[in-house]
């Protein structure tokens, strides 16, 4: 057996150069031949790079030869294929007697690749022949005469010859390498993928950029493809390239599915390729690999169903627009016939909005003043019993007017998050008192019952209507089933009922034993008046009122009713994601009133004195406004106001809404109280009370609006004093306030809304008050000289009251003035004179304020 060939002995004893680099052109090795020839030492080379131990000839300023080295080593990394330089000349160390010098030598230089085992160029083997003797022999070369000249040219002829063949034989190869070059960018570039694979294999051995991201950039090159593509096996694609490879047939195919995992944890994702596989046949006829080429039409696929599915969907739709025309006539006779409905429940709804307000108001005027009257007869019983008899009546007006309301969806609604199981078992004792003995109450309250979304007095008033039409409807006798559950509106059900808002619900279903109804008595049930009951047993606004409450709650109602066997009126309301509140407890307070100053508003003459009396009555101080301008010049004269009550539908350019927040403006712990019979959209959004809002509706009885105002004033008292308790410290009692001497005054303000609360003011501080509305009636009353003082406001309709001022000191110096402005706290008088005793009282004003600037003008 023959000993292991050691070959780095048959490396370093070569009497050839070698010499190895890696891929970064680094020396990993050379041999005794190499060091020897250009005259190096081992230590100095490894580890260097080429071209830093042996540069390039600085007198050479193209760098032509170290490129073009540099370019044979790039072509052999990037072909993966040796490379051959016929002829390069480089500056290398040279070992002579002299010592050791650079000198150029040439050299026919062949580079081959060396591979890993995952077939990737590792390093790079230089095999090198110095051929510089022969070059210089054919730069030497003479022509000579004779026998030994012949020779000599024959020699040279050869050598040159030789020199040219290598010469051409290079610039071919450049020629080749350009042409390679240009072929891999076309091929890179090309817009299909593209890749060979050679031998029975199919080992990858090109592939383009598309190629590689159709697969998912994986490491494929010098890889069989059953290795580089496992996931393939089984799709067929493997069996064809065999085909290809065996039969030399070329295989064309179209729209193919193919399967590939472009990442290691992805899942499979389908593609669509169109694909040629040409088999690559050399001169021998042997066929050494199958050339790929094709487009992913992935997206062209997709758009091509999508584009068949949306011809198959136009061709149902079709089809069922046949269908649908085929029942057109049925279809619009059942439009027309809810259209009409919605038309007929949208002008009663109009015209009882349109009503309700005066109707309220006159029923405002008749309440109040039967109450006033109530005060007045005494013990008189009888006058008694016939005013009792009349303020039911407007009970029932007014429970009429709000049915109407409740039917137009404009009633004011007060909606919060209640548990619906909560409330009806609350209800129950009522319920039950409602029906009478004879009538069986079952209530079934489903388990995980969700909250919801809705008024919960007016929701109480819904099921305690329904359960008396319900006992009317079993003649007192039978069984009242009241249920509540979650539901789900799916969108088919939505479609059936246009009114439905899809999705989660709160279900109430109140079921009957009763007569039940037939399909056109079901068809009118929830229109206004529309009845069955005797005449004088119904007014027809039962269900119309739950109709419209239920709407307004943006909720939708159902009946399901058989004649003979009972009615069942399903309710299903929003379904609300929040917490239940707790609602409060009503306790009935003692009617009482107060001292406090209160601004009624109200257009209404009758309605507006009906409530000034009976707040008068109840000890208020009362202030009076017919409009909201008006009402806001009240407010902004400075009088002390301690709540606002307003209507809230007020003629004119001021709404009571911009009114109450002017106030509040400027009386920060101001309470504002809205009455009204019909709120139209000022307060009330989405058929809800805006946060924060207080109403009293028309008509209200003198208990409920005594209470009302005193929740509110008492509500108002506790905040200021929580605001002021931290800031509270004990403080001496102030000195007796001593009263100032009576004053004759005149007043000059042209606003009647200023003028008189101003003049009530000074009366109330015990002065006489003159009160004119300009300065030119002013200054006809200063001639007399009755007054001590002057109270003019600045703005005036004639002369200004600076003007007035400075005319009233220039004639009586001994006169004092107040001078009211909304301006700030400067007097200008334009340069006219001086007013340097008179007083400015900014706007607003109150008692307090009057009597310190009166205090500082007398001083």
């Amino acid at each position: 057996m023959h000993d292991t060939i050691d070959f780095k002995t048959l490396f370093d004893a070569s009497p050839n150069p070698y010499m190895l680099l890696d891929r970064e052109l680094r020396y990993v090795a050379a041999n005794a031949a190499y060091l020897r020839v250009t005259a190096s030492r081992l230590d100095e080379l490894l580890g260097r790079n080429i071209f830093e131990a042996f540069p390039n000839d600085p007198g050479d300023p193209n760098n032509a030869n170290a490129l073009q080295l540099r370019d044979s080593f790039l072509r052999v990394l990037a072909t993966r294929a040796p490379d051959t330089l016929a002829l390069i000349p480089y500056r290398v160390p040279m070992q002579t007697d002299a010592g050791v010098i650079t000198a150029f030598r040439y050299w026919s230089a062949t580079h081959i690749p060396l591979f890993n085992a995952a077939g990737e160029v590792t390093y790079i083997l230089q095999h090198t022949v110095d051929v510089t003797e022969l070059q210089r022999l054919k730069q030497a070369a003479q022509p000579v005469t004779g026998t030994d000249g012949a020779d000599a040219a024959l020699s040279s002829q050869l050598e040159a010859g030789v020199f040219q063949r290598a010469q051409q034989v290079q610039a071919e190869n450049l020629n080749l390498d350009a042409e390679r070059r240009h072929l891999r960018r076309l091929f890179e570039q090309a817009p299909g993928f593209m890749c060979f694979l050679r031998g029975r294999e199919h080992v990858f051995e090109l592939a383009n950029g598309a190629y590689m991201q159709l697969v998912g950039h994986r490491d494929i090159v010098g890889k069989p493809i059953r290795h580089a593509l496992p996931e393939v096996d089984g799709q067929g694609y493997f069996e064809l390239l065999d085909r290809v490879f065996t039969t030399g047939k070329a295989f064309v195919g179209y729209g193919l599915k193919v399967l590939l995992q472009r990442t290691p944890d992805d899942t499979l994702a389908e593609s669509y390729v169109d694909l040629v596989y040409q088999p690559i046949i050399e001169p021998s006829g042997a066929i050494s690999g199958i050339f790929v080429q094709g487009h992913d039409i992935t997206e062209q696929k997709r758009a091509q169903d999508e584009l068949r599915q949306y011809k198959d969907h136009l061709e149902e739709l079709v089809q069922e627009r046949t269908r649908a025309l085929e029942e057109s006539e049925a279809e619009r006779r059942q439009t027309e016939a809810a259209l009409r409905q919605a038309q007929k429940m949208e002008a009663v709804g109009k015209l009882t909005g349109g009503v309700a307000h005066d109707f309220n108001n006159l029923l405002q005027v008749i309440s109040g003043n039967l109450q006033l009257l109530m005060r007045d007869v005494g013990d008189n019983a009888q006058a008694q019993r016939r005013l009792t008899t009349a303020v039911g009546a407007v009970e029932r007006g007014a429970r009429l007017a709000s049915q109407l309301l409740a039917f137009a969806r404009r009633q004011p609604l007060n909606p919060t998050v209640i548990n619906l199981g909560r409330l009806v078992r609350g209800m129950d004792e009522l319920l039950r008192r409602a029906l009478g003995e004879d009538v069986a109450l079952e209530t079934i309250i489903g388990g995980g019952l969700w909250n919801a979304f809705a008024d919960p007095n007016q929701l109480e008033n819904v099921i305690l209507n329904l359960a008396i039409n319900a006992r009317d409807a079993m003649d007192g006798e039978g069984k009242l089933t009241v249920e509540a559950g979650n539901a789900m509106l799916d969108d088919h059900y939505a479609q059936l009922h246009p009114d439905v808002v899809p999705g989660q619900h709160v279900m109430l279903a109140i079921s009957d034993t009763g007569c039940g109804m037939r399909p056109e008595v079901m068809e009118r049930a929830f229109e206004p008046f529309f009845t069955t009951k005797p005449e004088g047993r119904g007014t027809g606004l039962g269900l119309s009122m739950v109709y419209g409450f239920v709407k307004q709650t943006g909720g939708h109602i159902k009946i399901y009713s058989e004649v003979g066997h009972g009615t069942t009126i399903k309710i299903y309301l929003p379904r609300s994601l929040q917490a239940e509140l707790p609602r409060a407890e009503v306790v009935p307070e003692q009617v009482e009133g107060g001292t406090e100053t209160l601004l009624v508003v109200e257009d209404d003459a009758e309605v507006r004195a009906t409530a000034v009396e009976m707040l008068t009555e109840l000890g208020y101080r009362v202030l009076k406004a017919s409009d909201g301008q008006s009402a806001l010049a009240v407010v902004q004269s400075g009088i002390p106001i301690d709540l606002l009550f307003t209507d809230v539908v007020m003629p004119g350019p001021v709404r009571s809404p911009e009114l109450a927040r002017k106030a509040k403006a400027l009386y920060p712990d101001l309470e504002v109280l809205f009455t009204s019979g019909y709120t139209e959209n000022a307060i009330v959004h989405g058929g809800r009370l805006d946060p924060g809002v207080q109403l009293l509706s028309k008509p209200y009885r003198r208990e409920d609006l005594a209470r009302k105002i005193r929740q509110l004033l008492a509500a108002r008292q506790q905040r200021i004093t929580a605001r002021e308790a931290p800031q509270a410290r004990p403080t001496p009692p102030p000195p007796a306030r001593v009263k100032a001497p009576a004053l004759r005054i005149l007043l000059v303000e042209d606003d009647e809304n200023i003028r008189l609360p101003a003049c009530e003011l000074l009366e109330t501080l015990g002065h006489t008050v003159t009160a004119v509305i300009s300065a030119e009636e002013a200054i006809p009353l200063l001639d007399s000289n009755a007054f001590e003082l002057m109270f003019t406001d600045v703005s005036l309709p004639g002369q200004s009251g600076i003007e007035l001022a400075l005319h009233a000191v220039q004639k009586l110096p001994r006169l004092r003035v107040i001078i009211a402005s909304g301006h700030g706290t400067h007097v200008d008088t334009g340069g006219s004179g001086t007013l340097d005793g008179a007083v400015l009282l900014p706007k607003p004003y109150g008692l307090s304020q009057i009597e310190q600037a009166l205090a500082q003008a007398m001083a």
